[in-house]
């Protein structure tokens, strides 16, 4: 059980590094595909709530040493809790990871972030809907690469290994038993 703990604070110290590393990737105000990406995997890796704890760390960041608006937070929060329930609710389907990030980050991030945005921050001239294309853009290419990469891992086994070692819910059974075997 303490090793479990501790791989996943490890897992989740080595996302957020690596979130914050790679966000300026393919980056532009309102579109920040590579923090979709890792919300999405952190979901599948370690459910709705270590991927919401990893997408604030990343947003705080963000806001604190890149001068990042907190876009980084309202952009990413909902995505990265939703992508956890909807894998979760769909039995282990990475595609309903992906989906609850678009739905996330793209709707409801994207309505939350005007009034952020426009009363906090001071942006004139921004309406409701002003955010929902360039976040639901960016969570298509980061969803897109964490589906690629997440897939990956299924068909070689390692995402049920990496799952059943995190003490996470492995719904692939067959390369569940193949990870519970090998560990012993």
């Amino acid at each position: 059980m303490k090793r479990e703990h501790i791989l996943k604070m490890v897992m989740l110290a080595m996302l957020v590094a690596i979130g914050v590393v790679i966000s300026p990737i393919l980056r532009v105000e309102g579109m920040c595909p590579m923090a979709h990406l890792i919300n999405i995997v952190c979901s599948v890796f370690l459910g709705p709530w270590y991927s919401l704890l990893c997408a604030t760390l990343i947003g705080i960041i963000r806001m604190t040493l890149m001068g990042i608006p907190p876009l980084a937070l309202t952009g990413a929060v909902f995505g990265a809790f939703l992508s956890g329930v909807f894998y979760r609710l769909s039995g282990g389907k990475i595609l309903c990871a992906v989906l609850g990030e678009v739905f996330g980050t793209g709707v409801i991030g994207a309505l939350a972030s005007y009034p952020v945005m426009t009363y906090i921050v001071g942006r004139e001239g921004l309406t409701w809907a002003f955010y929902i294309p360039s976040f639901i853009g960016g969570t298509l290419i980061g969803g897109s690469i964490a589906f690629v990469f997440l897939m990956a891992l299924r068909h070689n086994g390692l995402l049920a290994k990496f799952q059943h070692d995190l003490g996470a819910k492995v719904y692939d059974t067959t390369a569940a038993k193949r990870a519970a075997q090998s560990t012993k």
